[in-house]
């Protein structure tokens, strides 16, 4: 942070998806909100990139494209009056037309109010966002946006591959409000906490836990969590014949704790990620974590020392690396340790905190 304290109190509007829409970025956001709330440098605010429209109106937002519309008609106008009253807009992004209707805006507004603008990119996606889109996306990101931040080493290498400077600031894990059990010995009990969509790959973790049930009957897996996947994947359950496997649907953030408490073995299969949340979330409780090794999971989990780590799309390898865990659980809780350690010393509050007050800080100099 900056030696001379600003003359007053920097103003921070966060945009981004409100708790209406439950995933990483809702969730990152909150705590963002929340943590830097308390700053003595900073007045943190928040505007939806879904706002929910008052009265009568509210119904429009009930009819598809016509709720696009209208909601974008009033998040415009909420990003005018933003921009005339803080120093910094803050705008979370993820990928394709997402970036289209909610950072651009954001970015452009800011522009012409002659707004410090930072993009927070959060999507493991934007290799193939940048990729595809190159002709708009990278161009408006390097016009626009006054800093990108991102979340991890990979998508700053990501970024870098497209001729753009990105900067990482890790999202950050509340270990005080999580459980947290050393799992001595450990029972074939698993949980998936990731949207049910085809990027996620939710089914190679019921195929996985397939080969595991073949060996503890008893095993159970815990699906939190509802997307577009959800009926395929309940057909995949009933095919195997699986039992002992339950469809949470969507689990609000400050109930997630209880499942990873009845847990033992975190499962995480995506073909495309960033930096989940789940995965610190897992490490903050004492879960050992097997996972996929999809774009930025590498980063955040050493195969060996904080977990395990397999191919995309390798079931059996999941199976293998979890049966493993279950007879060696001395090996399980190494692990455990030490995810817990890095967790404690990366992933915590005020290491994310003193990143972000020292970004915003070096943005409005003058205040």
């Amino acid at each position: 942070m900056p030696d001379v304290a600003p003359a007053r109190k920097v103003r921070v509007c966060l945009i981004g998806p409100s708790l209406d829409i439950v995933g990483g970025q809702s969730v990152q956001l909150q705590r963002l909100l929340v943590g830097l709330g308390e700053s003595d440098h900073l007045e943190v605010s928040f505007l939806p990139v879904n706002p929910r429209l008052p009265g009568a109106l509210r119904v429009l937002q009930r009819v598809k494209y016509v709720r696009t519309i209208v909601t974008s008609i009033a998040y415009g106008a909420s990003l005018i009056r933003a921009a005339r009253t803080n120093d910094v807009l803050h705008a979370f992004s993820a990928s394709y037309w997402s970036y289209i209707l909610a950072p651009l805006p954001a970015m452009l507004i800011g522009r012409l109010w002659g707004r410090a603008t930072v993009l927070n990119y959060h999507s493991g996606e934007a290799d193939d966002h940048l990729s595809t889109w190159k002709r708009t996306a990278v161009p408006t990101m390097r016009r626009f946006a006054t800093r990108i931040v991102v979340p991890s080493g990979y998508l700053v290498h990501v970024f870098g591959s497209f001729g753009l400077s990105a900067e990482a600031i890790s999202n950050s894990v509340p270990i005080e409000m999580l459980p947290y059990r050393r799992r001595k010995r450990l029972l074939p009990r698993f949980l998936s906490n990731r949207n049910l969509e085809p990027l996620y790959n939710v089914a190679c973790t019921v195929r996985a836990f397939a080969l595991v049930q073949r060996k503890f009957p008893d095993a159970s897996l815990v699906i939190a969590g509802d997307g577009r996947e959800r009926v395929a994947l309940e057909l995949l359950v009933s095919e195997l014949q699986l039992s002992n496997v339950t469809f949470m649907g969507r689990v609000p953030p400050n109930g997630m704790g209880a499942h990873y408490e009845q847990a033992d073995i975190y499962f995480n299969s995506p073909n495309i990620d960033n930096m989940p949340l789940s995965i610190l979330e897992a490490f903050a409780c004492g879960l050992p974590v097997v996972s996929s090794n999809a774009g930025g999971i590498p980063f955040l989990v050493t195969s060996g020392t904080n977990g395990v780590l397999v191919e995309r799309n390798d079931h059996e390898a999941m199976a293998a690396a979890a049966l493993h865990l279950l007879d060696e659980p001395a090996v399980a809780l190494s692990l455990a340790d030490a995810a817990r350690a890095e967790c404690e010393s990366k992933y915590t509050w005020p290491h994310v905190q003193r990143a972000w007050e020292s970004l915003y800080l070096s943005l409005a100099p003058a205040c």
